[in-house]
């Protein structure tokens, strides 16, 4: 059956409409994938890719900036990744920027996100291998949630245990939960603690006050602390010193006039051992009585004697105007 007109017009465009769409894909995949840009290879080292495959993206602070051109297997634990990065982003990474493995989304593939470097480190060259941060594994975390989870459950086996024995009054920590009269000797010992340490309490706040009163000069050690104070104090404790010497010899003198006296030098011991001296000295003092009295009667005498009358009136009257003066 031949073709029509309209139906070979209809079969160009479907195919027009396809290759363009096809070189519309093309193109998009390979902008992606930056197949057709001005691009600049890069590297990093990975001791586990963690399911990295070729084509996953790379991005550069959060921003896709290139895509995983090849994996390589150096060693056992050193993969390495080579990366080609648009040549507008590769002029800002730095030597010191980090390589890191994540996912992209919660079920999302692979991707490699570079994390800039600080301060003022130089710029990378093509080729250049920068420094990674390797990813934990899944199967290191399951491992340490396995060692975690017998930890619990060795923790949760203890803390049972210690909870039935405080529960069944063993222990310290039992007998005092369950062990009324303890827990009340226990209550007044606290409360005695508490009242000593309220009097020591006090007993420093008056120490402390009789120190800071000891600066008072109203006091003894606040006077002697005075500079003046003290000197007059050093120079009665030397006056004392020479009175002391002064007292020493007046009390040798009177012990060696003592002495004196006992060996019977000096006149108190002639008073004291000659009886004869002494009643002289008597008939003196007597004798000297006497005479006073007899000397007083020849005044009185004189006194009434017509030729001694004036001298003594005149006498009288001179005291009675001293006196009345």
């Amino acid at each position: 059956m031949e073709k029509t007109t309209s139906q070979k017009i209809r079969l160009g465009l479907f195919v027009i409409i396809g290759l363009l769409i096809f070189i519309l894909a093309t193109y998009l995949i390979g902008d992606k994938q930056k197949m057709f840009g001005n691009t600049v290879h890069l590297a990093t080292s990975f001791n586990n890719v963690n399911g990295l495959q070729l084509g996953n993206n790379v991005r550069y602070s959060g921003v896709n900036v290139g895509t995983v051109r090849n994996i390589e297997m150096i060693g056992d634990t050193n993969i390495r990744v080579d990366m080609i990065i648009d040549e507008d982003i590769f002029k800002h990474i730095k030597k010191n920027a980090v390589a890191t493995i994540g996912s992209d989304g919660l079920v999302g593939s692979m991707v490699i996100n570079i994390l800039p470097g600080s301060g003022t480190a130089a710029l990378v060259e093509p080729g250049y291998e920068i420094s990674s941060l390797n990813r934990i594994r899944t199967d290191d975390l399951l491992n340490t949630f396995s060692k975690t989870n017998k930890n619990a459950e060795r923790l949760t086996e203890n803390l049972l245990k210690i909870t039935n024995e405080i529960n069944e009054g063993e222990g310290t920590v039992g007998l005092l939960i369950n062990d009324m009269a303890m827990a009340k000797d226990l209550k007044t010992t606290m409360s005695y603690l508490k009242t000593s340490s309220q009097k020591t309490s006090e007993s420093i706040s008056n120490l402390n006050r009789l120190i800071a009163s000891l600066n008072n000069k109203d006091n003894v050690i606040g006077i002697l602390k005075d500079t003046a104070v003290a000197n007059r104090m050093k120079a009665i404790v030397s006056n004392l010193d020479k009175t002391t010497v002064e007292i020493n010899k007046t009390v040798g003198n009177v012990n060696k006039t003592i002495l004196n006296i006992k060996d019977g030098k000096g006149a108190l011991n002639y008073l004291s051992n000659d009886p004869g001296l002494v009643r002289k000295i008597d008939s003196t003092m007597t004798n000297l009585n006497e005479a006073s009295i007899r000397l007083n009667e020849d005044l009185e005498a004189l006194k009434h004697n017509f030729l001694f009358r004036g001298y003594f009136r005149k006498l009288e009257r001179e005291k009675l105007r001293e006196q009345r003066k």
